[in-house]
């Protein structure tokens, strides 16, 4: 691996480290006594710090061993958590990130001031010296060390190390030269000393076995605990030990639950993004193969070739499964930065907001996931700043002075459904309706429906902002939201109760390379429905046909289902068949049938993105290559329905 792979793999497990200590401060927030969460949080930086001077990053181990030593002292009990400290911890946290990715740029002025905000924070009763002496639980161990001859080339600090030791109690280090060689034979970049540390201290083995964490593999490692802790709450979490018995790490890997041996829980393997769009293609194209090889194998009389066939067809259905569930990933991983979000949102408008989240194991394929990080954003900066009204504006309309903002997803059929709600003010539909006619988007006066006028604020430079804030006003936020979602070939539905708040829903498919549709005929031309939409297909008749002209519905199961015929739709030019069939499928809560002309069977369809000429064709979401080489085109079965629904009222209102 190169120096730049290193850092790039640094930078990508520091993200990981970002959040996992972001969330664990905003659970403190209201959970200040939390141990667990403080040892949570000091881990995270305390690997942070460790990682940084590894790899480099001198300035950022040096400004996080600030913020490492102050929840050092929380973890200890010298200082008690604070709002002030998590607070200042999280804007440290963004200094972090910037010495990451820029590690030369000048950000001394700006650590300078974080550090003064940290120290605030601290401000306080602590006890003096530099060690809190050990409170009850404490015990003694003897740790004896040594580097590998290699450890100052590669940057590890010896002083640090026993620095850190020091940090975990009361210690007497005692170290040795007995394995350096002759002064003619000494190289000064090896190192040959070792330590002996006798440590008494409050705080578990794994502690001290942390102070190690990255030198581990290479090292001699030995601890030895001589003296049993006296009674605490925290033994359970302690390393049973008689006295005088050895604990290595070679021992504890033998015997404990770390053992190599033994299969490890939650174990993974990071991969670029980049490859498993890679192989999800490749994929693609070996479902698209074994679609001609089963179309051969149907018109052959082989029946190697077809029991071949089969089993190919078998291997690669379960290949794209495998592979699709590689890419799917839950949507916490997006709903967990929406935390920090509302946090500074509450800083910044002054106003009192509960985030509820919903559905965080809904699984969606991760392009999904990174691509609505930037339209959720604007969503809940829009709920903030538009929606949600002041503690004062909330009690005189009779409100909890808490607004509440609700973010959830749910899986429906082949979508996934992820809504942003909140109890705030709602739209005014009236300043909507000014804002369009005075930016030429409708004409004054003109007839529109309830739901297309509430889209209008997706509109390119629509704002009905009265002021243009630090948060939103310059009309460019849920024009990006519209682009976005319908990228995905997603939709947005809109609800808003005045008074009472509104809800963007956005209806994104759960994949976007392959899916199992269903392949139908329509004149001359072959589609794919999507399948995860399909209800139940029945028979039209040509009769039924003729006598529901002017009519378009259907009676299913004691309820009228309404249905559109593509033949017509499309402008096939075509006659209808002697038996057509009706394809039920559900979407948005309604159930809607389409008339087809022929129902050719299940298709595991890889989807192709149309050409930029087509792409503004709402009513197909891509294509797709069929077995015998010929192309289908994959319907949007809600942009169907709704242009179906239009031509509709057009024909009535024409009549």
């Amino acid at each position: 691996m190169s120096a730049n792979d290193a850092i790039e793999t640094f930078r990508l497990e520091a993200r990981d480290l970002f959040e996992e200590i972001e969330q664990g401060l905003l659970d403190l927030e209201s959970r200040l006594d939390d141990k667990p969460l403080i040892d949570a949080v000091f881990r995270g930086l305390h690997t942070l710090k460790g990682s940084g001077a590894m790899f480099g990053f001198t300035a950022l181990a040096e400004f996080t061993h600030h913020c490492e030593s102050a929840f050092d002292r929380v973890r200890k009990g010298e200082v008690a958590a604070s709002i002030e400290l998590v607070s200042a911890i999280l804007a440290a946290q963004d200094h972090m990130r910037a010495l990451i990715e820029d590690p030369v740029g000048d950000h001394g002025k700006t650590g300078e001031a974080l550090l003064a905000g940290l120290n605030a924070a601290l401000a306080g009763p602590s006890e003096p010296g530099r060690h809190a002496p050990p409170r009850a639980g404490a015990h003694t161990f003897v740790v004896e060390f040594s580097l590998p001859a290699s450890a100052l080339v590669n940057g590890v600090n010896a002083i640090g190390l026993l620095n850190e030791l020091r940090d975990l109690g009361v210690c007497d280090v005692v170290g040795s030269a007995a394995k350096a060689p002759l002064l003619d034979a000494l190289n000064p970049t090896e190192c040959h000393l070792s330590w002996t540390v006798s440590l008494t201290t409050d705080q578990p083995q794994s502690a001290i076995e942390d102070v190690f964490i990255f030198v581990m593999d290479d090292m001699a490692l030995k601890i030895e605990a001589v003296q049993a802790p006296q009674a605490t709450q925290d033994q359970s979490a302690l390393t049973p030990a008689e006295p005088g018995e050895t604990l290595s790490l070679e021992d504890r890997q033998r015997t404990g639950s770390d053992s190599a041996s033994a299969p490890r829980a939650g174990e993974s393997v990071r991969v670029p993004a980049e490859r498993l769009d890679e192989l999800m293609d490749r994929v693609g194209e070996l479902v698209i193969a074994q679609s001609r090889l089963r179309q051969i194998a149907a018109a052959s009389l082989d029946l190697q070739l077809r029991s071949v066939s089969e089993e190919i067809e078998r291997l690669s259905g379960e290949l794209r499964d495998t592979t699709m569930v590689l890419r799917m990933v839950p949507v916490s991983s997006l709903f967990s930065r929406f935390r920090r979000l509302v946090h500074d949102l509450v800083r910044d408008t002054g106003k009192l907001i509960e985030l509820i989240c919903e559905g965080e194991s809904t699984e969606v394929d991760k392009t999904v996931v990174d691509r609505l990080a930037d339209p959720l954003v604007h969503l809940v900066r829009n709920a903030a700043d538009h929606g949600l009204e002041g503690p004062d504006e909330r009690a005189a309309a009779g409100k909890p002075g808490t607004g509440r903002m609700r973010l959830s997803a749910r899986q429906s059929g082949g979508e996934v459904v992820i809504s942003v709600q909140d109890d705030g003010r709602g739209i005014d539909r009236a300043r909507v309706r000014a804002r369009a006619e005075t930016q030429g988007l409708i004409e004054p006066g003109a007839q529109i429906s309830d739901s297309d006028l509430l889209l209008m604020i997706f509109q390119p430079g629509f704002s009905t902002a009265a002021a243009v804030t630090s948060l939103s006003g310059r009309g460019v936020g849920m024009d990006v939201v519209k682009r976005t979602v319908e990228a995905l070939r997603g939709s947005i539905d809109v609800v808003s109760r005045p008074g009472e708040g509104s809800e963007f829903s956005l209806r994104i498919p759960l994949t976007l390379s392959i899916i199992d549709g269903l392949l139908v005929r329509v004149g001359k031309g072959r589609y794919v429905i999507p399948l995860g939409a399909v209800e139940e297909c029945i028979e039209l008749s040509l009769d039924n046909d003729q006598r529901s002209r002017g009519r378009s519905f259907i009676s299913l199961r004691d309820s009228l289902v309404p249905y559109l015929r593509l033949r017509e739709l499309f402008g096939t030019g075509t006659p209808p068949e002697l038996h057509q069939k009706i394809v039920v499928v559900a979407t948005a809560g309604e159930r809607v049938g389409l008339v087809v002309d022929q129902i050719i069977g299940d298709h595991q369809t890889v989807i192709k993105p149309l050409s930029k000429v087509h792409a503004g064709v709402a009513t197909f979401s891509g294509a797709t290559i069929l077995g015998d080489g010929g192309a289908a085109l994959i319907l949007d079965v809600a942009n169907l329905i709704a242009a179906g629904q239009r031509q509709e009222a057009h024909v009535r209102a024409a009549g």
